[in-house]
């Protein structure tokens, strides 16, 4: 049985009929539109677009990229290196040439409600993490790492995502016996490696019910303790450490602050370290590109230095900055290959436009990284400021 997961897209936006009079008009602006970037309308190159329907001219023009990404599910056009166009299309900011209503109305919409309150957090969560854990076993790591591996030195996805997790311990300074806390434990990937590998206590919390099965069924033994609980809902009790690996982009900027004070406050001890791992967007916004949010992550939103650095000040001290950026667009193509090579073994429960909208999110994703228009971060905060050279074990990897 084919699943949709309730994408409202799936079954397609068709805009009223154009004369050849209004395609040429539309076609000459998107093409205009797309020269800028170097990509040329049904050109030969790897990265230029070819067109199968010409409504997807007005399609883009009225809805801009929300409009560009629905299409390309709905089969009106195509790109040979998908990832490339993308790449070339941020490199060039084209896609600040592509408002649309729907970006309008997200940013309204924004302002005017806090989108990431507590009784949507379950909700917001199950539309991604939920859909199921084939999927993702497919894509990912043997861990099932869920976040921007570190390729300095691997050869594999596999050794990318250990590289990770071993420089978030190595920052961390974690010791034996250590109590740790991870915010969106995910799989439970982080929590099961530093158990392992460095002999510390974990609990770890999600809002995921799949994420929570998964990592309860497969950590088993570890003296690893997962919760179902949202991060609003932490009480007072102290943890050395404090970890967050991809979670701080469901947040949303109205939380940021409230989101540090909890840590700060509730969760870490005074001599402590929190190791933040975010994307990270260059400019300040409220509001995540509009088709990212209606299909893959609703209501997430990237924050930006100023917004991560209002919300900690107080709170925190600031012991290390470190981007990462540029090792997303490898772990991205990864995971489409890995996807697309596991396609036949997912197309039975998944639909062909799944596989066009998955397709158009990882590799969109991995040409953005690559244009440097997103970064990934790992912030090292502590209470109080550690004193003298306490922190020499915050290196980078060579």
């Amino acid at each position: 049985m084919k699943v949709d997961f309730g994408h409202p897209f799936l079954g397609g936006t068709i805009l009223p009929r154009s004369g050849p009079r209004r395609i040429a008009s539309g076609k000459a602006s998107v093409s205009r539109m797309f020269a800028k970037a170097g990509v040329k309308i049904n050109g030969r190159r790897p990265w230029d677009i070819q067109v199968h329907n010409d409504k997807f001219y007005d399609r883009l023009l009225a809805d801009g990229s929300l409009g560009v990404g629905e299409s390309y599910v709905d089969g009106w056009w195509d790109s040979d290196r998908l990832d490339d166009m993308a790449f070339r299309v941020f490199r060039a900011k084209v896609d600040r040439d592509m408002p649309s209503w729907a970006m309008v109305f997200d940013t309204l919409r924004a302002k005017i409600f806090n989108l990431q309150v507590k009784s949507r957090a379950f909700f917001n969560a199950g539309r991604h993490y939920d859909i199921g854990d084939d999927l993702y076993a497919a894509m990912l790591d043997r861990r099932m790492v869920y976040s921007c591996g570190l390729w300095t030195r691997a050869q594999t996805l596999d050794e990318a995502q250990e590289h990770k997790l071993e420089l978030c311990c190595k920052k961390l300074d974690l010791r034996p016996g250590m109590k740790v806390l991870d915010i969106g434990s995910g799989w439970g990937a982080f929590a099961k490696y530093a158990a392992e590998k460095h002999r510390v206590r974990v609990t770890g919390i999600t809002v995921s019910k799949n994420q929570l099965e998964y990592a309860k069924k497969h950590t088993q033994g570890h003296g690893i303790e997962f919760r179902l609980q949202d991060y609003r809902d932490l009480k007072k009790e102290r943890f050395d450490r404090v970890v967050s690996i991809g979670m701080f982009e469901h947040v949303g900027y109205k939380n940021y602050r409230h989101y540090m004070e909890i840590v700060a406050e509730r969760c870490l001890a005074d001599d402590g370290l929190f190791l933040l791992h975010t994307i990270g967007g260059n400019v300040t916004t409220n509001h995540i590109d509009p088709w990212i949010d209606r299909y893959i992550f609703p209501n997430s939103m990237l924050p930006s230095i100023s917004q991560v650095g209002e919300a900690i000040e107080g709170h925190f001290v600031m012991e290390d900055w470190h981007n990462l950026g540029t090792d997303y667009d490898k772990t991205l193509m990864a995971w489409f290959a890995q996807f697309h090579r596991h396609w036949a073994d997912l197309r039975e429960k998944y639909s062909k436009k799944f596989y066009r909208m998955w397709k158009f999110y990882l590799l969109s994703c991995a040409g953005a990284f690559r244009a440097r228009d997103m970064q990934v971060w790992q912030i090292l905060l502590s209470k109080r400021g550690k004193l003298g050279d306490s922190l020499r074990h915050v290196g980078r990897p060579s």
